[in-house]
């Protein structure tokens, strides 16, 4: 057993844990960790982020495109309080991660020393776990405790606080193997039984998949019971990547921003079998109203989802891949031939609903351009807003673990940080597309991708507004557009430029095509900036807390709704 101080232990575990990037951001109470960090910097790269939250986002990329659990280091007070964003977005989306504060002496605790924080006490709810670490003594437990935890059953962040004199400790370490992943959970007979009588009883089943089917790596299980079954299947945002976008059966992410056949086939199915989502209301609109005629089928690794929403009927606890794996094997083949015309008109009906010019530069031209020059194993990113939603709905993915998002918590200023984690996590060159009221939150992070010559393509879809905002300002509050003009005088080109990276303005399609293709060819970050119109509008569209049946689907119902 090797004799080192608390910070020199922190490090190996690291290590030994198959960590090979952890982000973050030094201060006082973190100093002995960055000393070790420096003695072991050949081994375990650090990226110094602007500021924590995007280490923090960073560290939720790097997991999201890899499945490994991210790591990031912040300082105590404000630096540990920066991260609370990031661990809250890696939270709701059940993202592992282990993030690793420091904080003021154990003397110190309670007299409001310079930098003090409860930094447990806040991130609690936010949390699968976390700790104070007293004692070096249980410093090994607790560290691989906490990726144990990261990693089992529903995965999620854990907060590992370590006061200042526990890394100078005397810290008693043990060469033991790396945690492994769990098991995966097996589900109960009788409740596959009672799930099986539901599937082979229904006349139109739909397959509906979430982000605990990505985590599960169960995209290709999904596939299978849906031919088995005869049934359509759709997506929630979390879900998308999760199957490719060609799958005959697939009609694309569903709600309040999906699209229209598979939004319509989920609220007509007399069985919906979902796996590994959450009902929110942006995937059932008002939930009174939300009603399959049959039964829900609901599996998922965490039994806190089942009826938490809606009235499950049947309630299938384990792994999503396991438990598909099974499904496979009892549910008797169907065709649904019925069903499956009536989702055929479905998609015509989508289909005849389109809004579509491709002599200007549209949020549907840029997204399909992305289509045409993005080589498949490049991971596409977003912030939050009118972008995603366009990059959701018309972009294309043949592999999981592609499509990376805030979903849950919907955090504007992810994107750059979390595009700067996928890169470095998969070695592949990485777009993100954004909006100006998103990148304006997290553009100094430019800074770190300069400074590294990490390889981001940034597609900015610039309109001068809060997009997303003012759209519904415009739908469902009478034209009164209350701080959503942003009329800012920002040049993001010469930002860019200043910065350190390649900045490119764009005004047609011709023009994008060509500084796109250029752009996925360097080694190093490009902004490239797209003007659209502020009037581009995601449809189709739901108003808050309204029912699925009052679906706005296309630009001549958003038109008609504002008297146009």
């Amino acid at each position: 057993m090797a004799e080192m101080n608390g910070a020199q232990a922190l490090v190996q575990m690291l290590i030994d844990q198959g960590v090979d990037t952890v982000f973050g951001y030094p201060g006082g109470t973190v100093l002995d960790i960055y000393d070790a960090l420096y003695d072991r910097a050949d081994e375990i790269q650090h990226i110094e982020t602007t500021h924590e939250q995007h280490a923090c986002h960073a560290a939720d990329g790097y997991s999201r495109s890899t499945g490994k659990t991210g790591v990031v280091i912040a300082t105590s007070g404000p630096g540990a309080t920066n991260l609370v964003t990031g661990i809250a977005t890696a939270y709701l989306d059940s993202v592992p991660m282990v993030a690793i504060t420091g904080n003021v002496g154990n003397s110190m605790i309670g007299t409001d020393a310079f930098q003090e924080l409860d930094i447990t006490g806040v991130t609690l709810p936010i949390t699968k776990h976390n700790y104070f670490v007293r004692d070096a003594s249980r410093l090994q437990e607790i560290v691989r405790e906490a990726f144990e935890l990261a990693n089992s059953g529903r995965r999620g962040p854990v907060l590992v606080d370590i006061p200042k004199d526990v890394q100078a400790m005397p810290c008693p370490y043990e060469k033991l193997p790396a945690i492994g992943l769990p098991r995966r959970a097996q589900p109960d007979e009788e409740a596959l039984a009672r799930a099986v009588e539901a599937i082979d009883a229904a006349k139109r089943p739909f397959v509906y998949f979430g982000g605990g089917t990505v985590s599960s790596d169960a995209g290709k299980e999904v596939v299978e019971l849906a031919e088995k079954i005869g049934a359509p299947i759709g997506c929630s945002l979390m879900g998308v990547s999760g199957v490719p976008t060609d799958t005959k059966r697939f009609l694309g992410m569903q709600g309040m921003h999906g699209h229209f056949a598979s939004t319509k086939a989920m609220n007509r199915c007399d069985c919906l079998i979902a796996l590994g989502c959450r009902f929110n209301d942006r995937s059932t609109g008002d939930r009174t109203k939300f009603a399959p005629s049959g039964k829900v089928v609901h599996v998922d690794i965490d039994s806190s989802e089942f009826s938490k929403t809606l009235d499950d009927r049947v309630e299938v606890l384990g792994d999503i891949k396991a438990t598909l794996q099974r499904l496979i094997e009892l549910v008797s083949p169907n065709t649904h031939e019925d069903w499956a015309r009536t989702v055929r008109e479905l998609r015509a009906q989508e289909k005849g609903y389109a809004d579509y010019r491709t002599d200007t530069l549209t949020p549907k031209v840029i997204m399909e351009t992305i289509n045409a020059r993005r080589d498949p194993a490049m991971p596409v990113v977003t912030d939050v807003g009118q972008h995603q939603m366009w990059a959701a709905q018309y972009l294309t993915f043949d592999r999981p673990r592609s499509f990376i998002t805030s979903g849950g918590l919907g955090t504007m200023g992810f994107g750059l940080g979390a595009s700067i984690g996928a890169a470095l996590a998969t070695g592949k060159h990485v777009v993100l597309v954004t909006g100006d009221g998103s990148f304006a939150m997290n553009m100094a992070e430019l800074v770190t991708a300069a400074d590294h010559q990490i390889p981001v393509t940034i597609v900015l879809l610039n309109n001068g507004v809060l997009g997303m905002v003012r759209q519904m300002q415009s739908l469902f509050m009478h034209q009164r557009y209350s701080q959503t003009t942003l009329d800012r005088k920002a040049d993001y080109v010469k930002v860019a430029e200043a910065f350190g990276a390649r900045g490119l303005r764009v005004g047609t399609p011709e023009e994008f095509d060509r500084a796109l293709a250029g752009a996925l060819a360097e080694d190093g970050p490009v902004l490239i900036e797209c003007p659209i119109d502020k009037d581009e509008f995601v449809t189709p569209v739901l108003q808050i807390g309204a029912s699925m049946d009052e679906l706005i689907v296309n630009m001549d119902d958003v038109k008609a709704k504002m008297g146009r």
